[in-house]
């Protein structure tokens, strides 16, 4: 079985594993790094004899021969440096093309049911859209693309995907402000010297329809061109029993880039991302009030309490210019630029008042309008040099974002009885967010002795915001200046290549004025503190990854999501996660391959925000699972036929409102545990693929989304099968 793990053209790409010698011959730095490197003790003497050492800098342009990844990622930018996640010293799973390709996976949402520790939230508060919980906590402002924060709200599809990265854990001293959980980066495919061009259809029960194309042309010796498209419609098997409304879904996208100087020192890359949705939104159905679970009659019926004129749209605009300046084979500067606009409005009903009818009221009526523009500047510098004998892979980078986002309620422009709501019609003048973010951050991995590392990482964040809300006639303003400090250190042990253990220390932050955490009042900045200990083992000559980690996650001052809710905006006090989490993936055999994993998690509210309801104190937080699970496992058989198919596991989780004041007795409405199986047959050839998926092989209900606030949960998925054709050329 070919080694994987010490091939030595992927040796010769990664930066992880430049050989050691290459050390000796350093290029010389820039005056930075020179700066650095002489107050951590080097000589003028042995810079001077590297800058007599200057030599051209040759990149090989190898890409084109490496294969892509199977379901073990050998890759990935999430610590800032392109590396394998088998060398990151903190807990990351990767969802991976291949993965999503063999799932039919669409959307992120989908995507990320393949990591353990995950669980979903619906949108309640105005945050519709793509809303998840990793290791207990919040991350709808932890969601990246290609390392640069992606704040608004909208439901992100997967066409212009190489790869999911859930980095978990605490993680402001790469990225910033954010939760204790971790963050998700999705990393956008990006074209290639060789050429790869494919179309495809596909087609499924409940209507659904599917096209995505991905075309990469190369047009000189060191410049290519790609192009990645889709567009979806789905419906559903949920109705209104009177109206017959349905749920719907209808999606397109559009996705050029073209890259300059691939395999040189010099590497742009300039891309363009659209995306437009036009759907029609589920809230799921309501919780039983006497035995606090769903109300299964009303799942049971497929029932639906949406009316025709329910919409979501959206429409998201991305502009990025990247640029790497390869100046050694272990010494890179990395400049990105990005410019981006949101524009999203929505009217949805939810479940209340009883059974559906033909017309919602007024009170049912969820409604939202945002219009977010965002410019993100970044640029961060990696070396490896010598110090006393000593190894040190050096990071440094500054960042700066703006945010501008304006929120406006939709106005009902018919009766309270038959309400109609459209974009553009505002109750009155936007609440608005307004934040400056500014931050530089330093890191140095130290080979204090051979094999052994110690990491330490700082970073400051100085953020200016401004925030009015608009509730009616009522008008909050706000304005602060924060300054907030993220600290990373660990120690990692690698005896050899197939293995690595290493115990990591992070902390994160959010302030008071946060695009969708603001309390404005005197409270401190929301704080997270994560200490991990894990272990990493590259299995079978390097085709199989296993990973474990302990973890403790530890959050004070947290923040309620939902800016209308003032009442509701300290939730906890103090709480804490604690947890093992255990992964597989890669290649058993060479037909054989398997991603899975499972998360044991004990999640506590230590202590209670002043005046809130003290019987909140010692309980499970929300949506807060204590087991998930995720298998997905296929097999190759004969003549290009494939087969597999795997499960999702996740156990009760709790649904309730936020810790306001009152002596109420604990009493939270709760989804039950649930498993699901899908399936997977194809036909592979050269030129083309057929395939059959199914999803919910049984036909379980299940619920998979809880609302914010308790009331309501989302019906998953119901058996669905998907016929999809591939053509490559």
């Amino acid at each position: 079985m070919k080694n994987k793990r010490v091939n030595a053209k992927a040796r010769a790409l990664s930066p992880s594993t430049v050989a050691e010698g290459a050390a000796e011959k350093r290029k010389l730095l820039p005056l930075g790094a020179m700066v650095v490197a002489s107050l951590l003790g080097v000589t003028d003497a042995v810079l001077a004899e590297e800058e007599k050492t200057l030599s051209a800098v040759t990149v090989t342009a190898t890409a084109e021969q490496a294969p892509p990844d199977g379901l073990r990622a050998t890759k990935t930018r999430v610590g800032r440096v392109e590396q394998d996640p088998h060398d990151l010293p903190q807990s990351i799973v990767t969802v991976t093309r291949s993965l999503m390709d063999e799932q039919e996976t669409n959307t992120l949402r989908e995507a990320l049911r393949n990591v353990p520790g995950i669980s979903f939230n619906a949108a309640e508060g105005g945050r519709s859209g793509d809303n998840m919980m990793l290791r207990g906590f919040y991350t709808f402002g932890d969601i990246y693309l290609d390392g640069i924060r992606d704040t608004a709200q909208y439901n992100r599809e997967t066409f212009n995907l190489e790869r999911v990265e859930v980095l978990r854990g605490a993680a402001a001293m790469l990225f910033g402000r954010g939760q204790a959980g971790g963050v998700i980066n999705q990393v956008s495919k990006t074209p290639m010297l060789y050429g790869i061009n494919t179309a495809g259809v596909g087609v499924g029960t409940d209507g659904y329809a599917a096209f995505n194309a991905d075309l990469n042309q190369r047009i000189g010796d060191t410049t290519a061109i790609r192009i990645n498209m889709m567009a979806r419609e789905e419906d559903s098997a949920r109705s209104n029993p009177v109206s017959g409304a349905t749920p719907h879904i209808q999606r397109a996208g559009f996705a050029p880039s073209i890259s300059f100087g691939l395999g040189t020192e010099h590497e742009v890359n300039l891309s363009y991302y659209y995306l437009t949705t036009n759907d029609r939104p589920d809230y799921g159905v309501p919780f039983n009030s006497a035995t606090k679970r769903p109300n299964e009659a009303y799942a049971k019926a497929n029932a639906y309490w949406g009316v025709n004129g329910n919409f979501d749209n959206s429409d998201t605009n991305i502009v990025t210019l990247n640029y790497l300046y390869t100046i050694a084979p272990d010494t890179q500067w990395r400049t990105v630029v990005r410019g981006a606009n949101y524009k999203r409005s929505y009217w949805a009903v939810a479940p209340q008042g009883g059974a559906p009818t033909a017309y919602s009221l007024a009170s049912q009526a969820k409604t939202r309008e945002t219009d977010t523009d965002n410019f993100a500047f970044q640029s961060d510098y990696s070396t490896t040099f010598m110090t006393f004998g000593l190894k040190n892979e050096f990071l440094a980078g500054v960042e700066y974002l703006y945010e501008d986002n304006k929120r406006w309620a939709l106005r009902n422009m018919g009766t309270a009885t038959r309400p109609i709501y459209t974009s553009g019609q505002f109750t009155g003048a936007p609440s608005t967010y307004t934040g400056n973010s500014y931050s530089f951050f330093v890191q140095d991995a130290l080979e204090f002795v051979p094999n052994w590392k110690a990491l330490v990482g700082i970073r400051r964040d100085e953020i200016r915001a401004d925030y009015v809300s608009v509730a009616g006639t009522t008008s909050n303003a706000f304005s602060g200046n924060f300054g907030e400090w993220s600290f990373r250190t660990g120690i990692s042990w690698q005896p050899d290549p197939a293995q690595h253990y290493y115990l990591s220390y992070s902390d994160t932050f959010s302030p008071t004025a946060d695009l969708y955490q603001l309390s404005g009042n005197a409270n401190p900045p929301e704080r997270g503190e994560v200490v991990e200990l894990g272990a990493k083992w590259l299995l079978l000559d390097g085709d199989l990854a296993l990973r474990t980690a302990i973890f403790s996650a530890e959050k004070t001052w947290e923040r309620s999501t939902d800016l209308d809710s003032p009442q509701y905006s300290i939730l906890t006090k103090k709480r804490r996660t604690n947890g093992v989490e255990v992964e597989l993936a890669g290649r058993i055999t060479d037909k054989w391959e398997v991603f899975g994993g499972i998360a044991f998690m004990s999640a506590e509210i230590l202590e209670v925000a002043p005046g809130a309801n003290r019987n909140f104190l010692h309980q499970t937080p929300r949506n807060t699972p204590e087991q998930t699970a995720n298998l997905w496992t296929t097999y190759q058989l004969f003549d290009g036929w494939k087969i597999g198919g795997g499960a999702e596991f996740k156990s009760e989780r709790y649904g309730y409102q936020p810790a306001a004041g009152g002596t109420a007795v604990f009493a939270p409405n709760i989804a039950p545990s649930y498993v699901v199986w899908n399936a997977m047959v194809a036909y592979e050839q050269p030129k083309y693929a057929i395939k059959l998926n199914i999803q919910n092989v049984f036909d379980k209900l299940y619920y998979d989304a809880i609302y914010d606030n308790g009331g309501f949960v989302y019906v998953g998925q119901p058996q669905r099968f998907i016929l999809s054709a591939e053509y490559k050329f």
